[in-house]
């Protein structure tokens, strides 16, 4: 009976995780309009597709290298720099986008009467982020 209330148990926080992350991944993509901004800034709008085909193809195929160990066989030098490529665009496209969001502070503080705390809130922000960071670092990943 323990054995499959344990079972139940992993399932259930597996299914939640993965829902939790999905919804993640595609709020991200949502609030910070990623492929419209792309298809902006490289001025091809009628290629939009494109980027949307490349974003899903690219989640599903790790999802299924990561299920099922997929392993590609190249040369070391050649993995690092497609990956450090790869990981730089997302990197970058990601720190642009979170700019464009903190402009929206100042102006959410103004509206909302908040400006002489802004310090305090991008504190509250630094902190609760490292604290995050720490407690899944020092608890779950040892």
């Amino acid at each position: 009976m323990i054995n499959v209330a344990l079972i139940c148990t992993t399932v259930f926080l597996a299914l939640a995780g993965g829902v939790v992350v999905g919804t993640s991944f595609v709020a991200l993509l949502v609030i910070f309009d990623l492929i419209p901004r792309l298809a902006q800034l490289s001025n091809a709008y009628h290629l939009s597709f494109v980027f949307e085909a490349a974003l899903i193809s690219g989640a599903l195929y790790f999802t299924v290298a990561d299920f099922f160990d997929v392993t590609i066989k190249l040369p070391y030098a050649l993995i690092s720099i497609i990956t450090g490529l790869f990981n730089g665009m997302f990197v970058g496209m990601l720190a642009a986008a979170l700019t464009e969001v903190m402009n929206v502070l100042p102006i959410l503080a103004k509206r909302l009467r908040l400006s002489s705390a802004m310090t305090a809130l991008m504190m509250a922000m630094v902190l609760g982020k490292m604290t995050g960071a720490l407690i899944d670092w020092l608890l779950f990943q040892w």
